[in-house]
Formats: structure tokens, sequence, C-alpha cells
């Protein structure tokens, strides 16, 4: 049984991690505590690591707004619908550039590449989702954000690094490209598969900006946009009252 041993710079190294663990945890226990407690502590400022004076005033304040609910259905739709795009979209484009017999795959590629530093910016983005028809609808939210170009590259490489004789194989056997794409190439790729749409499912999660500009009708809103709703009400009005009780800014904002 080996033994530790314990020196200064074991110490040292112990406090250090500690305390970035310390930084870490705070702010999200500052928080719940808040959003836990009752309305004097929290204007009193005296709240910190433990929630004083019990209150669920700021999360029955928020769940009693009927868009908060339809905006959960919402991201939920976006999210899923966006991530299921993401991934054909970006899977079959990897695999088409991945071969090099693909026609134009090198300049494809560099322009692709050229995407990542410098874009067409909002206004011309807005001019497009308008001319397809797009604006106020769910594809004004999931397909300008489906493809990526760091994504791209990102399952580009690994398809490039498939073995070609698995590939010539399927060939052999009748298969076509998409054949081949689908009965070899996918069932061996849920590594990268599931790294990407964790990514993209993330991004449609926070999804913020694009609704905010393409999306007019509440109804449509997703969670993130509600979410600012309420916050920037509760800013505006300093206490939101609820039946008789004041709800602290704080409170709303941390729920």
């Amino acid at each position: 049984m080996v033994q530790r041993k314990y020196t200064i710079g074991w110490a040292l190294r112990t406090l250090f991690l500690w305390f970035v663990v310390f930084v870490m945890i705070f702010p999200l226990l500052h928080m719940v505590s808040v959003s836990l407690s009752s309305n004097v502590n929290v204007l009193r400022n005296s709240v910190t690591f433990w929630p004083q004076g019990w209150s669920l005033d700021a999360y029955q304040f928020i769940l009693s707004k009927p868009l908060v609910y339809n905006a959960y259905k919402n991201t939920f739709i976006y999210v899923i619908v966006g991530t299921a795009a993401s991934l054909f979209i970006l899977t079959t484009g990897a695999y088409a550039l991945s071969k090099k017999r693909c026609p134009f795959s090198k300049p494809i590629n560099i322009l692709i590449m050229i995407t990542m530093f410098f874009s067409g910016g909002m206004i011309t983005t807005y001019l497009a989702v308008k001319w397809l028809g797009m604006l106020d609808t769910l594809w004004a939210v999931v397909l300008p954000s489906a493809f990526t170009a760091w994504n791209l590259i990102i399952m580009r490489s690994f398809f490039a690094a498939f073995p070609a004789e698995i590939e010539e194989s399927g060939t052999l056997d009748g298969l076509n490209d998409i054949g081949v794409l689908w009965y070899l190439v996918l069932p061996t790729s849920t590594a990268v598969l599931a790294t990407i749409g964790l990514f993209c499912a993330v991004g449609y999660w926070n999804s913020f900006f694009a609704p905010l500009i393409y999306l007019s009708d509440d109804s449509k809103y997703p969670l993130q946009i509600i979410l600012r709703q309420l916050v920037l009400q509760s800013i505006t009005d300093g206490m939101e009252t609820t039946g008789t009780t004041n709800i602290a800014e704080n409170s709303i904002k941390y729920a």
C-alpha cells in the first residue's frame, strides 16, 4: 500500500484547488440562496451561503406567467428540430468535403474557413432571412444557426480519417456513397455525432439573439427571451407585487 507524502507543495496545491472550487461554487450557492430567501433579508443584503427566511414567492411569480410554459415548449421544439437539422447538414456536408474526389472540394473548404474570420453581418443575414420568407417562423431560429464552420471542420476531419478500405468493401458490395455513409460510417461515428449534437443542442437552448431579431410574436419566443423580459420587468418596477407580497428585484433575477 502506497503511503501519501504530505509536503508543503502538496498542501499549497490542495489549498489552491479548494480556493478555485469555492470561487466557482459560491456564485451558484449565493444565487440559489437569494432566490429562496425572504424579501426583507434580500433587501438587507444579508444572504450569503444559506437562505434566510425561506420563501418561494419569486418562483411562484415566475411560474405564474403562462408565457414561461409556452417558452419551454418552444425551446424544446427549437432544440430538437435545430439539432436534427444541424446534424443532417453537417454530416452530409462534412462527409462529401472529406473526399478528394468531391468536385471543387478544396475551394469550398477554403470558402468555409474564410467564414470563420469574416461574415456577411447582421443586416445581410436579416435580409436573406426576410427574402426567404422565414421571418417570425421556426425556421428563422433553426436554419441560420444549423451550419457552423467549426463543427463542419471537426466532422470533416473525423470522416477523413475513416479507413478507406471499409468504404471500398461497401462499394464492392453494391453500396453507393449514401449507403456507405449510412451503413458503415455513421454507426462507427457515434462519438463525433454525440459531441457535435451536444454543441448544437446547447447552442439552440441558449439561443437569444436570433429569436430577438427574427421573431415578433411572443407566443413563439424561446425561454431566454421570456426570462429577459421578466428580468427587465423586475428591474423597471424595482419590486414586483404579487397579491399582497412584494418581491425584491434580485430574488426574481436569481430565481
